[in-house]
């Protein structure tokens, strides 16, 4: 596992958009696995900055995301559809068809799940995953668990997870209480992967990522047994490793 240490947020984010470039501008029709949430945001945006100089092109990347909340449908502002949309795809080349996200909107778990690990088994998997961490370990929604997931399932979100997402939402209450997500042996399967962090809130998670044993009760350590883990984080979430 490499660290990279960042100044602030801007930092990171840059760094991390440096190697997605690198990764698309080696390959250009690699797969990449992509997340949600606050932290990529920035690293989106100076992807899509970069795309616009038309220092990286996106033609023949395909993506494959992470995670999507059960019961929400595409064009729901709230889903992880929408907000690859927003954030991501509506400002650069890539084909749309070559975008993927777990179908949050089919009400058969076992279907999407399934439906799901074919298409991103069909990729190869991704070239490079991106991933962020929860305060409480998680990867993807991977929660604290006694065991390591497989492959897409679906999962119960944790109070500390749903009070960490309902800054997203006008009331807790509308916060789903259930996602569709990749398991952590699926993550694992990625040539690369690449975790994002910023802020003194995921300090304790980050050193227990990287330092801490390996144990489903910290769905993140398992990523110390990736040949290829590279985490960015800056200065406040690394404050514990030091």
């Amino acid at each position: 596992m490499k660290i990279i240490k960042a100044k602030d947020y801007e930092d990171m984010s840059r760094k991390a958009a440096n190697i997605i470039s690198a990764q698309v501008i080696l390959k250009p029709d690699c797969v990449l696995g992509l997340a949600t949430g606050s932290t990529p945001i920035g690293a989106y945006k100076q992807l899509v900055a970069w795309y616009e100089k038309g220092d990286v092109d996106f033609a023949e990347v395909s993506t494959y995301n992470l995670d999507e909340y059960r019961g929400l449908s595409h064009d729901d502002p709230q889903s992880y559809h929408y907000f690859m949309r927003e954030n991501f795809f509506d400002h650069i080349n890539i084909d749309l068809n070559n975008t993927h996200v777990p179908d949050g909107s089919n009400p058969d778990a076992a279907a999407a799940c399934s439906e799901y690990d074919k298409i991103v088994a069909a990729a190869g998997y991704p070239d490079l995953q991106l991933l962020g961490i929860g305060n409480n370990g998680h990867i993807g929604f991977n929660e604290p668990d006694d065991h390591f997931s497989k492959g897409t399932h679906c999962v119960d979100l944790t109070e500390s997870t749903i009070q960490a997402n309902s800054r997203l939402f006008d009331s807790i209450d509308d916060v789903p209480r259930q996602a569709y997500t990749m398991g952590t042996q699926t993550i694992m399967y990625a040539r690369m992967i690449l975790v994002v962090a910023n802020g003194e809130a995921k300090a304790q998670a980050v050193h227990d990522m990287c330092y801490g044993p390996v144990t489903p009760a910290c769905p993140a350590s398992i990523l110390q047994l990736h040949t290829n883990c590279v985490v960015v984080a800056d200065e406040a979430a690394l404050s514990l490793c030091e």
